[in-house]
């Protein structure tokens, strides 16, 4: 057992404000808390290839990626969960007779199985990362996916959610839902790295905003929900800090006594 505490981040209106740039206070925060000898750790979304430059700046190498279905710790894979490709394909199948395109999503890259489509470049574009998915329908085959991306207008994957079980679809833009292993979260993976680093439960933390932090801020001891957040997602929290705008980062870690 440590004495060290490990601090989980979500990046999207967490560490990164809305025009997805890295406040200046929360990157002084961060270096704080590692110059203190916390573990400072990532958990989002995002396939590791979308923030392998704001990993480079904070210096994190241990991170939650695909909402738990990818976890690293120092830089090492601790733990991987791959959808299921068999069934991946048969709603492919179904995917495209409804003309709803698949992006397919490794930790390394991710191509879309249509050459082009609006609904693609409308919501990747919303990221504003580099990466933008290239045309390879085959990109399932003889490798793992950790998540892909169904893009349909809201509603219309209600059909893939009564005949999918061994998926949960989880909606992230008005045109596009990520597809994950079922039952997965970003609780899970930080589980895993904290089972690992042997830290006892009252020295974990999490800060995040969106509907797919709330497993993490509901389960982790002590959990932080930005200003920013949705009243559900401050509702299971156990501290609200000021917005990400607003230097939320910085004031919830003096909440919680990380920072004087």
């Amino acid at each position: 057992m440590t004495n060290k505490s490990v601090i989980f981040f979500d990046i999207d209106g967490t560490l990164l404000n809305h025009e997805k740039e890295l406040p200046a206070s929360t990157k002084e925060s961060i270096m704080k808390l590692k110059e203190a000898g916390h573990i400072v750790a990532i958990a989002t979304g995002r396939a590791p290839f979308m923030y392998e430059e704001l990993r480079k700046e904070l210096g994190i190498n241990t991170f939650v990626s695909y909402n738990g279905q990818y976890v690293v710790l120092n830089g090492e894979v601790l733990y991987a969960n791959p959808l299921n490709i068999t069934s991946l394909i048969k709603l492919t199948e179904d995917a495209l007779q409804n003309e709803h395109p698949i992006v397919y999503m490794d930790h390394e890259d991710m191509k879309a199985n249509v050459p082009e489509h609006p609904f693609i470049k409308e919501s990747i574009d919303t990221l504003k990362i580099k990466q933008f998915p290239t045309h390879d329908p085959h990109y399932y085959k003889e490798r793992e996916l950790y998540q892909s991306l169904l893009f349909c207008p809201v509603g219309e994957e209600k059909q893939y959610e009564e005949k999918y079980d061994d998926f949960d679809f989880v909606r992230w833009h008005p045109v596009s839902v990520d597809i994950l292993p079922k039952g997965g979260s970003k609780a899970k993976g930080i589980d895993k790295i904290v089972e690992k680093l042997g830290v006892s439960k009252e020295n974990v933390y999490a800060f995040g905003d969106g509907l797919n932090d709330i497993e993490m801020l509901t389960e982790v001891h002590n959990s932080v929900a930005m200003g920013n957040a949705e009243d559900v997602v401050k509702s299971v929290a156990k501290h609200v800090t000021d917005s990400v705008e607003d230097d939320g980062i910085y004031h919830g870690l003096q909440m919680v006594g990380l920072l004087k």
